[in-house]
């Protein structure tokens, strides 16, 4: 007998284990946290960091004072244990009771988590508090005619037929083993693998709580995990913010075929107007302080997608001229003056409706609280089809309009450049330092 054999075996599974350890480690979407930037938002031992709460449109919980606040979430804890528990490193839920909820809130970011769910289960990951990343029985037939079979990981609530609404490929792990997920949302678009098999691709997450009022996607809100009809355990929980930067970087890389640098990085050439009231820093196109004036394109754009990134300063006001015809003021000779403005600013808190960031101006409101705070980068998505105008900012739709409905401007009186067909692209300038740079644009070709 060799008696080194049971030292060889014991070795073997030594290497095994690390091997088997360092697999996880290093998968897609897999790290341990500490060296890819991922941190642990579940210890293993209790919920400390979370409570459980019934559904909820999380725009009512952000409309409370911090004291009302704080007693609705202590009121939630106090009956999280009778819903939830945890075992051996997991968390726990039989199908019943109010939904797991993390304490904190997150804007752009990255979550990994595993699951696992007995037959006929149905449960999801609710994004910003927001139904939600679908987790179900992909064998049970009854639910077949509800896209089942399709496998999980698809946003369940966006429209049919609509970009991330079933899973791109079948990827759930049989019944009885763990399922790997990782969830990238910068903004409403969102992305998710499933163990290691994208199954929505950079698709906008649709906002259940408001299709009445076609609200996006909040900006900001908690992480929440369903429980709904069978046991499901969860476990190995990490996020991790994503800064301005990622996610610019991201949003820049995705549908990119197609578009043209319209701004060399050095200099203005390949543009007209008053140029002397612009100066080219760190690669950036920034308006003179106290000058203005409209800058435009040579080429003339009729349908096109634009992209760029902007930095404002404090108060900081200009816009984006959209099919302007080389002179005048752009909000009313162009086609539209698109707005380029500090929100948050106390100047500009009582302003019109449709003279806010990203509004056709005087025609058309968009959506606020998505910009990133004052001295970052945002990155804008502009597309201009015939008379419709929509405007992506950091990831979410904050303007889909059609102008030829817009009929009169804010003063009550025609806007004599809404029906142009086409014209240059510019910068407005307001006389603050506002920066631009990459810009972009690709021709439609309809």
């Amino acid at each position: 007998m060799n008696n080194k054999q049971p030292t060889r075996i014991v070795n073997l599974l030594f290497i095994l284990t690390a091997f088997a350890i360092a697999t996880f480690a290093t998968s897609p979407g897999f790290g341990q946290g500490d060296s890819d930037g991922f941190e642990p938002i579940f210890n293993e031992e209790n919920l400390d960091g979370w409570y459980a709460i019934k559904t909820y449109d999380p725009r009512s919980l952000s409309k409370l004072d911090d004291a009302a606040k704080a007693k609705r979430i202590a009121d939630a804890k106090a009956t999280t244990n009778e819903f939830w528990r945890v075992e051996n490193g997991e968390i726990i839920n039989d199908g019943k009771g109010p939904f797991l909820t993390s304490e904190k809130e997150y804007g752009d970011f990255e979550l990994l988590i595993e699951y696992k769910t007995v037959a006929l289960a149905d449960s999801g990951i609710y994004l910003k508090a927001t139904p939600q990343v679908q987790i179900w029985d992909y064998t049970d037939k009854n639910k077949f005619k509800l896209g089942a079979d399709k496998g999980s990981g698809g946003l369940w609530n966006n429209p049919g037929g609509s970009a991330g609404k079933d899973p791109l490929v079948l990827a759930d792990s049989p019944f009885g083993e763990w399922n790997r997920v990782k969830i990238q949302q910068i903004g409403s678009r969102t992305s998710v693998w499933l163990n290691d098999q994208q199954v929505v691709d950079h698709a906008i997450m649709a906002n259940y709580w408001g299709k009445k009022n076609k609200l996006p996607l909040i900006a900001k809100g908690p992480i929440q995990l369903q429980t709904h009809g069978g046991q499901i355990k969860w476990r190995n929980i990490y996020a991790r913010d994503l800064s301005s930067a990622e996610a610019n970087k991201i949003l820049a890389s995705k549908n990119d075929k197609g578009f043209k640098s319209i701004f060399n990085g050095t200099d203005l050439t390949g543009w007209k107007g008053p140029l002397d009231n612009y100066e080219i820093i760190d690669n950036c196109i920034r308006c003179k302080k106290g000058k203005g004036g409209t800058i435009h394109t040579a080429d003339e754009y009729d349908n096109f997608v634009a992209r760029l990134e902007f930095k404002l300063p404090p108060g900081g006001n200009n816009g984006l001229a959209i099919r302007y015809p080389g002179q005048g003021d752009t909000a009313y000779q162009g086609m539209c003056e698109l707005q380029v403005l500090d929100n948050t600013a106390k100047k500009f808190s009582k302003l019109d409706d449709r003279q806010y960031h990203g509004s056709a101006y005087g025609m058309a409101a968009a959506h606020r609280g998505y910009q990133r705070p004052v001295g970052e980068w945002n990155f804008q998505e502009v597309t201009v089809n015939g008379s419709k105008i929509r405007v992506e900012l950091n990831g979410t739709v904050i303007l889909n309009c059609d102008l030829s409905e817009a009929s009169n401007f804010m003063a009550d009186r025609p806007h004599p450049g809404k029906n142009r067909t086409s014209g240059y692209f510019g910068l407005a300038g307001h006389s603050d330092p506002v920066e631009f740079r990459n810009l972009e644009i690709k021709r439609l070709n309809n």
